[in-house]
């Protein structure tokens, strides 16, 4: 199928739905699934919720909330507390599914007292092919997610998200905040927001796609090839801040920015366990 012919068959998907409550991060896809289906189904239909915990950063709260504002829609800000279990802050390699399983939980719950039988997610197509143990989670909390079934890829949810006039469209893409740190470093809601800090402070720089990976006290920073001299440049204003923020190194990762570094450490064995 094309394009446009997913579009539709999203479009249809929705449809059958009837009711349906959101995960909704602000992040591209899920912004792109809830824009549509307010358009389907307008917004009396839908119930859309976003998870409150320390792993999400506070800017990615704000713009969600304002894309949410933008499409037309309230938003239920529902607390996750995710840290209290200690198998997500163990910070395994199945810490996804444990971080889904809370929100999903939730969400079916809010779909129950609702009257609601359909909760779905924003995992796209090429979801498939990435380690997600979130996507267990999602399986057996009986949570569907649209975009996949569409077999819509990240590319493609971004020229459809241009063509709707959504600003998530050329958005980097925005993980939570535990995915910086590295697995075996227990998750704290401290090392949570000196990630949150770090990242900010990097954007007042005028740095656009990073990350600050946490390995306990080491900040490593990954930005991409053409943004490496501007780290160096800005050498000493970066090190005097993350220290203050309570890091002891400050590295520069050599390898650039790429999406879930952090995976580099799993063995395929660790990987298949999980998906």
């Amino acid at each position: 199928m094309d394009t446009d012919q997913k579009y539709k068959s999203l479009k249809n998907t929705l449809r059958t739905l009837k009711k349906a409550v959101i995960a909704y991060s602000g992040g591209v896809d899920s912004t792109f699934l809830l824009k549509v289906a307010v358009d389907v189904l307008g917004a009396e239909n839908i119930v859309c919720c976003l998870g409150i915990s320390p792993s999400l950063a506070e800017s990615q709260k704000q713009t969600a909330l304002e894309m949410a504002e933008t499409i037309g829609i309230d938003v239920r800000q529902v607390t996750v507390s995710e840290l209290a279990d200690s198998s997500y802050s163990a910070n395994k390699a199945d810490r996804c599914f444990h971080c889904k399983s809370h929100l999903f939980g939730l969400l079916r719950k809010i779909a129950g007292a609702e009257g609601i039988d359909n909760v779905v997610c924003g995992s796209n197509f090429d979801d498939l092919d990435d380690y997600r143990p979130g996507n267990r989670a999602a399986m057996a909390l009986n949570v569907t997610a649209p975009l996949m079934q569409a077999e819509l890829t990240k590319d493609e949810i971004r020229q459809l998200s241009k063509q709707l006039g959504l600003k998530t469209a050329e958005m980097p893409a925005t993980p939570c905040l535990a995915s910086r740190v590295s697995y075996g470093v227990e998750i704290t809601e401290q090392k949570l927001k000196q990630i949150d800090l770090a990242e900010d402070y990097l954007r007042t720089l005028g740095f656009v796609e990073f990350r600050v990976r946490h390995h306990d006290n080491t900040a490593r920073i990954e930005v991409h090839e053409k943004d490496i001299q501007k780290v160096i440049d800005s050498r000493e204003k970066i090190l005097t801040h993350l220290k203050s923020l309570g890091f002891k190194y400050i590295a520069l990762d050599l390898q650039g920015f790429r999406s879930g570094s952090l995976n580099e450490s799993l063995t395929e064995q660790e990987k298949q366990k999980n998906r």
